[in-house]
């Protein structure tokens, strides 16, 4: 177990570094670019195999537990450790990293966007994989500062070198972003650590800031929270993500959409609640209260981009609703309660799983249109992808209304436990402005069915405008599609029906973070 947690998150930097050297004679295939990118989906392959043979090997009776722990001394002068472990908050985060890399490794093998030699690509999106598979598995809080770090380089170089219209301004307005708040981020982390006389974040956790003063705490927490907050996103630190999501191409919108976002909020359960209790109960009222504008802010864009007329980028749309998913999960961390935060990581599982499938479906409207702009699918095209396309038509049917909360499928459950927790909020916290943000993010949770249901009804259904018979034919969904597609929508449909898979991991880990550390 410990092989294979240390296998997990080094492999993919053996790999990037693999892939930057010439193939082997018996391995170039028709050509070096399809080597390398054969090479992507090889070891993508096996970090999933390996992820898949970590959760067969978990200790599911003790979830809580941290197991297959790694801890070795790094910078003994500053008490550094390279410590890796997961646990039933941690776990599911990992296997949902490593599938959505394999699947976009698998879907680049077949639809390469366009821009410079694969090996860079393939050798930046390993890259990418490695430190966002390492912030699920450190418990060192310098090492979560570095491997949070690590994915902004290979995410701007995507962006910038493989995006499309605007993407140059697109990556360094991430980059800035990201970079100043991590900034703010380290300050925290160094005071906690500091303060405390650790940063191992398990002896932080067990100590659930009784080493640390209220003040220390509430300004640890702000200063932490707010490099945590830019990358959720949460509003108004979320300008970013809508330009970054247009410009990126299909993989990489899947991946900032579906790992890259819950980096952020996984800090503020592994490190904030439990490590600053007293910080984080003073902050949660204005925690949730931003959450909730996200949410109705989130809403309202999609609607006035779904509407006619309105020149609305499909890519952006659902960029947006990203604004409004991560609020729901951002409420549910500030109610402090066991049902809340259990909800809030559904719904990070959850909301990787769908706006992943969204993401790659766009995508490959665009590569038939030529564009996502609404409008134009909706109108001059004609899509009517229901009678052109139909089950290109019925997925995006199905990532809408998964999106929107439709009960049976997974959004439905995150969403419903984060209003519950804040129902009733931990103790110590006004109940009567919870139980406001509570019907506040009910409204959202209307205004979302209410944009996805307008983008279907637009692109999905009606009749196509008469047009010349190469025009009037699309391609539906391909085999490769197919392949990088089923697992999504198949996991979506068993979180849905089955959430004590999800839960049955997360609620002991919970429960035990909460309580300090005991189980």
């Amino acid at each position: 177990m410990q092989f294979l947690l240390a296998f997990v998150v080094v492999a993919p930097l053996l790999g990037a570094v693999a892939a930057l050297l010439p193939a082997p004679p018996g391995l170039k295939g028709r050509n070096p670019d399809q080597a390398v990118l054969r090479h992507g989906v090889t070891v993508t392959g096996a970090i999933l195999v390996a992820a898949l043979a970590l959760t067969l090997g978990f200790d599911h009776d003790h979830p809580s537990k941290m197991q297959a722990t790694t801890d070795i001394s790094w910078i003994p002068a500053l008490d550094v450790r390279i410590h890796l472990g997961i646990d039933g908050i941690s776990l599911p985060l990992l296997v949902l990293t490593a599938l959505l890399t394999f699947l976009c490794a698998l879907y680049s093998y077949f639809k390469m966007p366009a821009g410079p030699s694969p090996k860079a690509f393939v050798a930046l999106l390993l890259v990418l994989e490695s430190g966002t598979l390492a912030t699920f598995a450190v418990l060192d809080l310098l090492l979560f500062f570095l491997a949070f770090e690590m994915v902004l380089i290979p995410m701007y170089f995507l962006i910038a070198r493989w995006g499309g219209a605007e993407r140059r301004a697109a990556a360094w307005k991430f980059i800035l972003y990201t970079l100043l708040g991590s900034v703010v981020m380290l300050l925290g982390l160094l005071l906690v650590g500091l303060k405390a006389g650790t940063f191992d974040m398990v002896a932080l956790a067990t100590d659930n800031g009784r080493g640390l003063t209220t003040s220390v705490q509430v300004t640890a927490v702000l200063a932490i929270g707010v490099g945590l907050a830019v990358k959720t996103p949460m509003w108004p630190l979320h300008s970013w993500l809508p330009d970054a999501h247009t410009a990126a191409p299909t993989v990489g919108s899947v991946l900032l959409a579906g790992v890259l976002l819950k980096m952020g909020t996984y800090g503020f359960v592994r490190i904030a609640l439990p490590v600053a209790p007293d910080g984080m109960r003073t902050l949660a009222p204005y925690l949730a209260a931003f959450a909730v504008v996200g949410i109705i802010y989130g809403s309202l864009a999609c609607l006035a981009l779904a509407r006619k007329g309105a020149k609305g980028d499909l890519k952006r749309l659902i960029a947006y609703s990203s604004v409004g998913h991560m609020g729901f999960v951002l409420l549910g961390i500030a109610s402090m309660t066991p049902t809340g935060v259990n909800g809030a990581l559904f719904a990070n599982i959850a909301h990787g799983l769908i706006t992943g499938l969204l993401f790659f479906l766009v995508g490959a409207l665009k590569d038939r249109f030529g564009t996502a702009d609404l409008d134009t699918l909706a109108g001059a095209t004609g899509a009517a992808l229901y009678g052109r396309a139909p089950r290109l038509g019925g997925l995006l049917a199905f990532g809408a209304v998964a999106s929107l909360g439709l009960p049976g499928l997974a959004g439905f459950w995150g969403e419903m436990l984060t209003m519950f927790g804040a129902f009733d909020p931990a103790e110590g916290l006004s109940r009567p402005a919870f139980l406001t943000f509570m019907a506040i993010a009910g409204v959202g949770t209307l205004l979302t069915a209410a944009y996805l249901l307008v983008v279907v009804r637009r692109v999905c259904m009606g009749v196509p405008q008469r047009q010349a018979p190469e025009q009037a034919t699309i391609a539906d969904v391909q085999g490769y599609e197919f392949a990088a597609w089923t697992p999504l929508v198949a996991l979506t449909v068993l979180a849905g029906l089955w959430p004590a898979v999800l839960l049955g991991l997360t609620d002991p880990a919970v429960q035990k973070l909460l309580a300090g550390g005991k189980s």
